[in-house]
C-alpha cells in the first residue's frame, strides 16, 4: 500500500518531539499545525510483538518555485498553458540586470513578486505587490530582501522571492489535497483568495477512501454549483491533479487561487508536500528539488555537519538541537526508539531540559557511528557549568544490526572526548538488545573503568525507559 494512503496517524511521541522543535523555534501549537496543513514529522506505529516498530515519512515542503518543476513533465496532460512555469528565484545574489538578460519576459510582461518560503498569509501580511514592471520589482525586492518579519509566532529574514508573470483574472478558484490515514480528502471553492479562511463555510469537502478512483461521481458534491460552461473543465483538471498527487507521492497540495485563462487552469499559487521516503522511485520525476527548512529555523554547524553523513550514507543518521543548554542528551539506535526516549523524558516533565533528538539506525559502519557519536559528545559536553548531565544511549531489541559493532564507533569517541566528559560531569546510561549485544554492553561497563566515568549498562532485561528515569534522577540529585 503506498506509504502517502496510511503514514497520517500522528504518534505521541512524535507530538512531544513536534511540540519541543516548535517552542524552540517559536512555531504554533500541533493542533494550529495540524490544522493548518503544515509540514511536520508524522509516524504510523505497526504493532508487532512486544517491541513495535515505528514506520515514519518525512513530509517535507518545497518552495513555490520547485512544484512548478515537479509538475513542468505533466503541463501537456494538465491541460496547463506554458507561461505558468515562467519564474525566477531572487535572492541576495541576484543580479536584477544579469537576470532580465536571460529572461527577456522580465521586462515584456508584467510582474508579481513575492517571498518564496514556507510561510502563509503573504498577500494579507503585504509582501505580495502585483502588476509591476521590472524596475518597481527590483525597488519592492531590495526594501524587504534580508528583513525580519514574524508569521505565526514564528521570527526570520526574508531570504527568497520569486518573480512571476501578472496574470489579470476575474475569478478565484481555492484546492486543497490532503492524505490522511485511510484515504484522501479533497476540497473546493469557488471562492479562493487571500480571503479563503473567512470563507470557509463555502469550501466544500469529499472524502476519496485509498485504492478508490477519482470519479466524476465522487467528484460530483464539490462541483455541482459550477456555472456547466467551466464545470468540465474544473472537474476534468481535479481529476488530473489527483492523480498527480497519487503518482508523485504528495502528502498535501494546495492551490490557493487557481483561475482560468482562455478556458485552462492556471494556479497563481501553490504550496504542497511531499513524502520524501518515496525518493528512490521519484528521482526522475521530482528532479533536482530542494526541501528548504521551515522557515525560522537555520540549521547550526553541527546539524549541518550530521546532515551531510546522513546524505552520504544508506543508513539514518538524524541529529537535531533542541536546548543547546539541556542536560539530559540522547543518541538512539532506531527511528522508533528515538522517538519513544524523547517521548518519556517529556512525560516525566523534563522536556524542557532535552537537548536533542537524535537516531541511527539502519546499520551504520564503525567510522560513521564514530563521527556521529563525536557530535552528539561535543554538543553534551559544551560550556560546563558544574551541574551533572546525562547521556543517554539507547536503543529497542535489534533485530539484524550487530550492536557490540555499533558500539565499536561510540566507545572510540568516549575515548577520544574522555576530559570532556569529565569536565562536564557526565553520567552515561546505556541500554541495548539484540544480536552481539552481551559483547557491546561488556565493553561499555569496561570502558567505564577504564577511563573512570560513571556508565550504568542495561541489556533486554530492562524496560527501554528506564534509563530515563535515571538520566533525570541524576541531574536533579544533589551534587
Amino acid at each position: 500500500m503506498r506509504m502517502l494512503h496510511w503514514m497520517c496517524g500522528l504518534t505521541r511521541g512524535d507530538r512531544v518531539r513536534n511540540e519541543i522543535i516548535w517552542d524552540k523555534v517559536g512555531v504554533a501549537s500541533v493542533e494550529d499545525k495540524m490544522r493548518e496543513g503544515r509540514l511536520r514529522w508524522f509516524g504510523h506505529v505497526m504493532r508487532r510483538g512486544t517491541d513495535p516498530p515505528v514506520r515514519r515519512c518525512e513530509r517535507l515542503t518545497l518552495a513555490e518555485k520547485y512544484w512548478r518543476e515537479v509538475i513542468r513533465h505533466d503541463m501537456e496532460q494538465l491541460q496547463l498553458i506554458e507561461d505558468m512555469t515562467l519564474d525566477r528565484k531572487v535572492t541576495e545574489s541576484t543580479d536584477i540586470n544579469e537576470l532580465a538578460e536571460k529572461e527577456p519576459w522580465l521586462h515584456s510582461t508584467k510582474l508579481v513578486v513575492k517571498p518564496d518560503m514556507l510561510f502563509g498569509k503573504r498577500g494579507k501580511s503585504g509582501l505580495v505587490a502585483l502588476n509591476l514592471d521590472l524596475a518597481q520589482v527590483a525597488t519592492f525586492v531590495k526594501e524587504r530582501l534580508g528583513k525580519e518579519v514574524e508569521m505565526g509566532g514564528c521570527k526570520g529574514p526574508i531570504t527568497t522571492f520569486i518573480i512571476e508573470p501578472f496574470i489579470p483574472h476575474n475569478e478565484e478558484f481555492y484546492l486543497n489535497i490532503v492524505s490522511e490515514r485511510l484515504g484522501c480528502s479533497v476540497s473546493f471553492s469557488e471562492c479562493g483568495g487571500i480571503d479563503i479562511e473567512e470563507n470557509w463555510d463555502k469550501v466544500k469537502t469529499i472524502f476519496v477512501p485509498t485504492g478508490t478512483s477519482f470519479t466524476s461521481v465522487i467528484c460530483a458534491p464539490i462541483v455541482a454549483t459550477l456555472p456547466l460552461e467551466i464545470k468540465g473543465v474544473i472537474e476534468e483538471f481535479l481529476k488530473v491533479i489527483y492523480a498527480l498527487f497519487q503518482d508523485l507521492d504528495f502528502t498535501f497540495l494546495e492551490m490557493n487561487p487557481f483561475t482560468l485563462v482562455e478556458g485552462k487552469p492556471y494556479p497563481l499559487d501553490m504550496r504542497g508536500e511531499l513524502d520524501n521516503t518515496a525518493a528512490f522511485k521519484n528521482l526522475k520525476k521530482w528532479g533536482n528539488i530542494e526541501f528548504p527548512l521551515p522557515f525560522g529555523r537555520v540549521m547550526s554547524a553541527t546539524e549541518s555537519f550530521i546532515h551531510g553523513l546522513d546524505e552520504k550514507t544508506s543508513a539514518s543518521l538524524k541529529f537535531t538541537v533542541l536546548n543547546p543548554k539541556g542536560r539530559i542528551w540522547t543518541m538512539v539506535a532506531g527511528g522508533g526508539a528515538s522517538v519513544i526516549y524523547a517521548d518519556t523524558v517529556g512525560d516525566l516533565g523534563y522536556a524542557s531540559e532535552l537537548g536533542n533528538y537524535a537516531e541511527y539506525s539502519g546499520a551504520p559502519n564503525e567510522e560513521e557511528v564514530l563521527q556521529y557519536a563525536r557530535v552528539v559528545i561535543d554538543c553534551t559536553t559544551a560550556n560546563p557549568d558544574g551541574r551533572k548531565r546525562a547521556l543517554v544511549i539507547g536503543g529497542g531489541i535489534a533485530n539484524f544490526t550487530d550492536v557490540a559493532a555499533t558500539f565499536s564507533g561510540i566507545i572510540r569517541a568516549l575515548k577520544e572526548k574522555e576530559s570532556k566528559l569529565k569536565a562536564a560531569r557526565v553520567h552515561i546510561y546505556v541500554r541495548r538488545g539484540g544480536p552481539n549485544y552481551q559483547k557491546g554492553l561488556a565493553k561499555m561497563r569496561s570502558l567505564g573503568e577504564e577511563i573512570g566515568i560513571p556508565i550504568e549498562v542495561y541489556g533486554p532485561e530492562e524496560t527501554m525507559t528506564s534509563i530515563c528515569k535515571q538520566a533525570i534522577e541524576c541531574i536533579t540529585a544533589a551534587a
